[in-house]
């Protein structure tokens, strides 16, 4: 898997106004059906990710593991970030195939 893709087209995401992150934004995003992909970091503690992972089964929405939560929150010019919930269907398809 090729980092500087899938973070740079993240961090396009990011500009467009297409993502959330946080944990508690990811989870209303998952409910409200918004959420088309979510992004969880590796380094994620065992609650965050059950809890995540738990969400997008119930609500059909699919998940990609990345790396860490630094690759992940330096891909959207922020700090370290956990979860990236994407709002786009057509980033979220392009993403999926770039993190399978």
């Amino acid at each position: 898997m090729n980092s500087n893709q899938w973070m740079s087209l993240l961090g396009l995401a990011n500009r467009a106004r297409k993502i959330i992150s946080g944990e508690e934004l990811s989870v209303k995003e998952i409910r409200s059906g918004k959420a088309k992909l979510i992004l969880l970091s590796a380094d994620a503690s065992a609650n965050t990710t059950k809890k995540i992972t738990d969400k997008c089964k119930s609500y059909h929405v699919p998940y990609k593991v990345v790396p860490d939560r630094y690759q992940l929150g330096q891909a959207i010019g922020k700090e370290a970030r956990v979860v990236v919930a994407l709002l786009d269907e057509g980033f979220a398809k392009k993403l999926l195939t770039l993190l399978d």
